[in-house]
């Protein structure tokens, strides 16, 4: 009996109580205080300080674009808490206001910056437009019209309007069958080509530097096309007729 009752009394002392049975509300108080404090200093420092402010909104990757016509299309809010600048909605707007721009990524530079990471547009093919050119990147999208013809980029010539398959194929999707081959052409073909010239979808004409011409066809085996031309080219420097609808069976012709 005098056991147990040595351990009722030491039972009754253990655990986060103090003389009498009361709680030792104390420290846990103090916990509960420190925590909201450092809330409340975070939160402030966040959005009611001038320390984590945007200050400087800094641009990459533009080519065609300045960065001054990117830093007008962001408007991303200078003097704002860094926090609170929506970068989604950053982003959207430049792409809407700059067609050019591809994709972009905005990114916060803690403490005091905003990065804006731009990709442009590559176009592949041209449509000619009165003295304009439009330019169309791989993927068809028409993104910007330019008054001279970027240097390597081929003109679309489109005469397919009397083609037999003209009711199957319309002109956006040999437009899309075009720019689907100029995408396949090699680097080194693509800047010596000068038109695209489609009089139906299987009947396919580039137009190179120096009078050459190239039987291309169909959209299909572009890649496989692509390589037979360029051995050919490298095979007969002298040539002006080239044909590689059957790249596995290309021919060349003239001197």
């Amino acid at each position: 009996m005098a056991g147990a009752k040595s351990t009722a009394k030491s039972s009754s002392r253990s655990g986060p109580q103090g003389p009498g049975g009361k709680l030792r509300r104390g420290p846990v108080l103090a916990s509960l205080a420190a925590a909201v404090l450092l809330v409340g200093g975070a939160t402030w420092a966040l959005y009611g300080s001038g320390w984590l402010r945007v200050e400087k909104v800094t641009t990459s990757g533009t080519e065609v674009l300045t960065p001054a016509q990117v830093l007008a299309a962001a408007e991303v809010p200078v003097g704002e808490p860094l926090v609170s600048v929506d970068t989604e909605a950053v982003a959207a707007r430049l792409r809407g206001r700059l067609p050019r721009i591809d994709s972009v990524d905005v990114v916060r530079a803690w403490p005091h910056g905003i990065g804006l990471k731009v990709t442009e547009r590559k176009p592949v093919l041209l449509i000619r437009k009165d003295a304009n050119f439009i330019e169309v990147d791989a993927s068809g999208v028409r993104f910007d019209t330019v008054g001279k013809a970027p240097a390597g980029v081929p003109v679309l010539e489109l005469t397919a309007q009397h083609s037999p398959s003209a009711r199957r194929f319309d002109e956006e999707r040999l437009l899309h069958e075009a720019v689907g081959i100029a995408g396949d052409l090699p680097a080194a073909v693509a800047r010596q080509t000068l038109r695209v010239k489609v009089s139906s979808y299987d009947a396919v004409v580039l137009e190179l530097a120096g009078g050459r011409n190239v039987v291309w066809g169909s959209s299909e085996h572009g890649p496989a096309k692509g390589r037979a031309l360029t051995a050919l080219l490298k095979a007969a420097p002298k040539a002006d007729h080239f044909d590689v609808s059957a790249p596995s069976a290309p021919a060349v012709s003239g001197s």
